[in-house]
């Protein structure tokens, strides 16, 4: 570990990296699955670069200009894609078919399309929830991880942020949040929202939509919800993002147990990993990315002293920048 991640103040406040300059793929295309699924997906950066691949959060985000330029593109050949559901994938909004154990098979479908035989593997939020779960099925096609914003899917986690915890730090967004939902059924707020997020009618589903995602929205930084993204109030992208969350959520993540994830995570301890975590992120606190670290000593592990969940916080941009430069010489 090195003395930034000891002292998550050293090397902190000044000096820190910025984003790659902009680049536009140089390859993109839709990738058929076993069923109703095709997945877009494009690759930028040098076509004879060291492979990784960018797996987005959510679920139900989606790949954007920006999650290209935390790789070199003279080293790197970055592959990114849009998981179910979401974004150019179609059919939009999906639940069918759509797992986690769906996409890790979506995430080496592309592999084999591409002819990569490894890559690094680059996500943060969910996207870190799928690069572990992906990781341990297939630790042989692992170089590396890199990941942001831990999270792990587990029952504590999700009562946070959606029923007992996050809503004592922001009272202001979290009234907005349970506010369509009627007092009888805030005891599940979760399943609440299962239930108009899956309703037929798209009307309800706006609704509850726009509520979940803004949520999110309000609290990934540290600034609150001034800060909030504009995707986030966009009804397409809304009912996609709220809509696959949810259904991954209400049913945890399509694990076998609670704390699947950890209790895994000797299968890939021998693979190189990188953290970087806000000190102050409300939607995945530190105390899950602490928790892998501990059970995963051999990562470099970094706590940005003035972030929160974005991975557009300068200190995170810092952080991931020089992670995926460091995992060039693995």
């Amino acid at each position: 570990m090195d003395r930034a991640s000891q002292n998550p103040s050293v090397g902190q406040s000044h000096g820190r990296r910025g984003l790659y300059p902009e680049i536009d793929p140089y390859n993109f295309g839709w990738l058929k699955t076993d069923g109703p699924h095709e997945i877009f997906f494009e690759e930028c950066g040098n076509p004879g670069g060291v492979p990784a691949v960018v797996l987005h959060g959510g679920p139900g985000g989606a790949i954007n200009p920006t999650m290209r330029r935390f790789f070199d593109p003279q080293k790197y050949r970055v592959a990114l894609f849009d998981q179910r559901g979401c974004g150019k994938s179609r059919p939009n909004a999906s639940l069918d078919d759509n797992t986690t154990w769906t996409l890790i098979e979506d995430i080496e479908r592309l592999r084999e399309h591409l002819g990569i035989e490894k890559w690094v593997v680059f996500g943060g939020s969910w996207g870190s929830t799928l690069a572990l779960a992906y990781a341990i099925t297939h630790p042989e096609r692992v170089m590396g991880l890199v990941l942001r914003g831990i999270f792990l899917v587990t029952q504590r986690e999700l009562k946070w942020f959606y029923q007992d915890g996050a809503g004592m730090l922001f009272p202001d967004a979290f009234e907005k949040f349970k506010a369509p939902i009627p007092e009888a059924e805030r005891g599940d707020l979760i399943a609440a929202y299962h239930r108009r997020l899956t309703d037929p009618d798209r009307r309800v589903q706006g609704v509850a939509a726009a509520a979940w995602s803004q949520w999110e929205g309000d609290t990934i930084s540290i600034r609150g919800p001034e800060a909030r993204p504009p995707k986030f109030n966009e009804t397409d992208f809304a009912i996609a993002f709220a809509r696959i969350e949810n259904h991954f959520f209400a049913n945890r993540g399509f694990f076998e147990e609670d704390g699947w994830l950890l209790k895994n995570v000797p299968a890939i301890r021998h693979i190189p990993g990188w953290i970087v975590q806000g000190r102050f992120d409300v939607v995945t606190p530190l105390e899950t990315a602490y928790a892998l670290h501990k059970a995963w000593p051999e990562t470099k592990f970094e706590i940005v002293w003035d972030a929160g969940h974005a991975s557009t916080e300068p200190g995170i941009i810092d952080g991931l920048i020089r992670a995926t430069d460091a995992a060039l010489r693995v």
